[in-house]
């Protein structure tokens, strides 16, 4: 894995899991946001297509293989509150993506998360910085049961050799 470096603004993916009514969230199993709840997302390896990278993300943190079937949003989240860890400021643009489930029992979870739960939206609504990693996922819910989607053919990923 390559260095993170947070003096510039930097994309990573993300899935919003939703199964009857509820979507999954994984909790955290890092240093700095250690016990807090996410949506099953990650960073984008150079060189790879976001769509790949978010049904990767999706496997390995939440256990279950998914399609994406739409791009929910982009999200632009600055992390003030964790500014102290880094050198620098985290500002995460968020390609986040509804996804179909292909498979009902999920694998072994990624070493960063320490366990899945499905939640109700105002379950989510409910919870703070304290509990939710990062807050805008809150409104990716709100997004997400509103109908807000954009096709996949919006994301043009290019190769240039």
């Amino acid at each position: 894995m390559s260095k993170r470096v947070f003096t510039q603004t930097f994309g990573v993916v993300g899935a919003l899991l939703e199964r009857d009514g509820k979507i999954l969230l994984v909790k955290e199993a890092g240093k700095v946001d250690g016990g807090k709840w996410s949506h099953p997302a990650g960073w984008i390896d150079i060189g790879e297509n976001p769509i790949e990278a978010a049904q990767r993300e999706a496997l390995e943190e939440s256990g279950y293989e998914v399609e994406a079937t739409a791009l929910l949003g982009i999200y632009s989240l600055v992390r003030e509150d964790i500014q102290q860890h880094y050198e620098g400021t985290p500002h995460a643009l968020k390609l986040i993506f509804k996804v179909k489930l292909l498979t009902n029992t999920p694998r072994q979870l990624h070493d960063d998360v320490s366990e899945t739960k499905w939640f109700t939206p105002e379950e989510i609504e409910a919870m703070d910085g304290d509990t939710l990693r990062d807050v805008d996922i809150k409104q990716m819910v709100r997004d997400y049961f509103a109908g807000k989607e954009a096709p996949l053919s919006i994301l043009v990923h290019t190769v240039q050799q």
